[in-house]
């Protein structure tokens, strides 16, 4: 058995070969975080590594996401004269793209009939992972399947959102940076602020106000939708 500390070096090594090969390829499908899954996923199971000492070895990772996430407010701060401005659209915009979120998700499941439980799950896919494990659990759902659910969302947002706001013609870097960060929360921000700084402030913004949106509506949502659809 490999000793614990090797998953850091062996997450830093993955998620660095993932990077370089995406700045060679640029090809959207390249996400660094999907090549770094498709790296170490393979390696853990081969070894017959169990996924909580991996974890274990490169916790210091996890904990680097809440300084991460407060490095947002740079950008924010930076962008504070447009929201301002133009403060009213960005929150209809975050309440309209938070309540499509959750009702399309809810009502799909329901409607290939899923149990409450799921569709409890299901609900808070599109805001960062603790505010739908958080928003999961207090609607009797299951908080780890609602952590993937978010990841899937994150995912496909970074991978394909800037490519269907292209087919969209949507070229406003407000307007991508809101649809981006509405729809695919942290991992959709990342990427966002990595194509463009100014994109990546708006995202951040979804990011925050969409989680709070979510877990203000979610609990008088979800009964007035199992109510519909009972």
């Amino acid at each position: 058995m490999i000793d614990i500390w090797w998953s850091l070096p062996l997450t830093i090594a993955a998620f660095y070969i993932a990077r370089r090969l995406a700045k060679r390829l640029k090809i959207s499908l390249i996400n660094p975080l999907l090549v770094a899954m498709a790296i170490i996923i393979p390696i853990l199971l081969l070894l017959h590594i169990p996924y909580t000492r991996y974890f274990a070895g490169s916790q210091i990772l996890n904990q680097l996401l809440q300084p991460a996430v407060v490095a947002l407010a740079l950008p924010l701060y930076e962008q504070m004269h447009q929201i301002r401005a133009r403060w009213k659209s960005i929150i209809s915009v975050c309440f309209i793209g938070s309540v499509t979120a959750m009702v399309s998700g809810t009502a799909i499941a329901l409607w290939m009939g899923a149990t409450p439980e799921i569709a409890a799950t299901i609900m808070p896919k599109s805001v960062t992972t603790p505010i739908a494990m958080a928003v999961s659990g207090s609607l009797q759902g299951i908080p780890a399947i609602s952590a993937i659910c978010v990841l899937i969302a994150g995912v496909l947002g970074a991978v394909f959102g800037h490519m269907l706001l292209n087919l969209l013609g949507v070229k406003t870097k407000a307007a991508r940076g809101l649809a981006i960060g509405n729809a695919s929360h942290a991992l959709g921000t990342a990427r966002s602020a990595e194509v463009d700084f100014q994109e990546g402030a708006f995202s951040s913004l979804a990011l925050v106000i969409c989680g709070i949106i979510t877990s203000l509506l979610a609990p008088f949502l979800f009964p007035l939708m199992m109510h519909w659809f009972g």
